[in-house]
């Protein structure tokens, strides 16, 4: 870009500024970088480079600073991907530590309740044990005096029949001797 008079210097300064503003933009996306490339090239001039050579030196001072800020820019990211991957690694790790002691609890936990459950049955096992002793020893108690009762009743009523008997014979032995008299003593 060959410059024969300021203006023309002037725009071709600046497409080199546009040209660096539009590659700036589509390369990195969020990376500004402003270099006044008219600036520098008009310093050039003033210092006795011609117009082509200022051009040529701006351009390639643009194209070194932007291969250095890719580098730059690369390694930032490079560090900042190895940061969050360690940060991930950490996090991953502590939540494979959480989730551990998170089984480790509710095993814990589950042997306890396990434990609980156990006692309980063994608890409930003890008293329906003894309920089923105790109502063995009811139907015990309730037969000896079931056969307490039918005994006393199988007595009195041998005791009616006996009584029934004698009364019978007492009888009987009264109207033998009405019978045989006749006459009633």
């Amino acid at each position: 870009m060959i410059a024969n008079s300021p203006r023309e210097l002037s725009l071709s300064a600046g497409s080199l500024q546009l040209e660096r503003k539009r590659r700036d933009f589509t390369s990195s996306g969020t990376r500004k970088f402003f270099f006044d490339t008219h600036a520098l090239v008009c310093l050039l001039e003033e210092n006795g480079f011609t117009t082509q050579q200022a051009e040529i030196v701006v351009s390639a001072l643009v194209k070194i600073t932007d291969a250095n800020l890719d580098i730059v820019y690369r390694d930032m990211v490079h560090k900042t991907q190895q940061k969050i991957k360690l940060e991930l690694l950490q996090l991953k790790q502590q939540v494979m530590d959480e989730v551990i002691k998170v089984r480790t609890d509710t095993k814990l936990d589950f042997s306890l309740e396990k434990s609980r459950v156990k006692e309980l049955y063994s608890l409930n096992e003890r008293k329906l044990l003894e309920m089923r002793t105790e109502v063995v020893a009811l139907h015990a108690q309730q037969d000896r005096a079931l056969t307490q009762t039918d005994r006393k009743i199988d007595t009195e009523v041998a005791g009616l029949k006996t009584m029934l008997e004698s009364h019978k014979l007492d009888n009987i032995k009264y109207l033998a001797v009405i019978n045989t008299d006749g006459i009633l003593h």
